[in-house]
């Protein structure tokens, strides 16, 4: 059994680009990585046609099943494995199948409010924000949706307007506030491989010298910000 050592969180805007940082983090690190992509959690409401399912706010936090969430979570911390879900972009809905998640020694969790609910910021080590310019986030979003999920331009566009936009100003933006480590321009080069540096000291000298207080010795209002020229 493994009982995992350190927990990152890796929240921010739509398209900031918080997977790739996921992917070059668990890249560059000797240690194995469990990946925890909140996108999997959409709260699962089978009463529902495709087309109210359509129509739903799925940038807004109660789109979320937290409970399960950090019960995972909780459980991943505990070294026990969980049946992660698996979500349908096309569907706007939960698949049957479930994916077993076993422990290891680093857990990512990624995704819009990965910084959000307080039981899961308690339980992670380092919280990590993704900021990258809104032009570039929306532009990165649309060629996802329509390239990758099946939706249709104006549709898209529409999305981000009414619930995109002003959802990410007020419930995602803030959560900046949280976080230990502020990454301009989503996976600058600089910025990964200090990040990198920081993990595999923690492996190597068994302590948690920059745990959760390294951004917050002075203000708790303060998170690092690591940026290139």
């Amino acid at each position: 059994m493994t009982v995992p050592s350190l927990v990152i969180g890796i929240a921010g805007g739509t398209g900031a680009g918080k997977s790739t940082v996921s992917r070059k983090i668990a890249a560059g690190l000797a240690e194995s990585v469990t990946h925890v992509p909140l996108d999997n959690y959409y709260e699962e409401d089978p009463t529902l046609s495709f087309e109210e399912r359509r129509t739903v706010n799925y940038d807004h936090p109660s789109a979320f099943e937290w409970d399960l969430v950090a019960d995972h979570l909780g459980a991943l911390l505990s070294g026990r494995p969980i049946e992660m879900p698996q979500y349908d972009f096309g569907a706007h809905a939960r698949t049957d199948e479930r994916v077993t998640v076993e422990p290891t020694d680093v857990i990512v969790v990624e995704g819009l409010f990965a910084l959000y609910d307080e039981r899961l910021t308690e339980m992670q080590d380092l919280r990590v924000y993704v900021e990258t310019d809104a032009d570039v986030r929306i532009l990165r979003r649309i060629r996802r949706d329509v390239g990758e999920r099946g939706r249709d331009l104006e549709g898209v566009i529409e999305q981000y307007l009414s619930t995109v936009k002003p959802m990410h100003e007020q419930f995602v933006e803030p959560t900046k506030r949280r976080a230990d480590l502020i990454l301009p321009e989503g996976a600058n080069s600089v910025a990964i491989s200090l990040l990198q540096g920081m993990v595999d000291a923690e492996f190597e000298e068994g302590s948690r010298r920059w745990e959760r207080t390294m951004a917050r010795e002075n203000d708790p209002e303060v998170a690092l910000e690591y940026d290139v020229d």
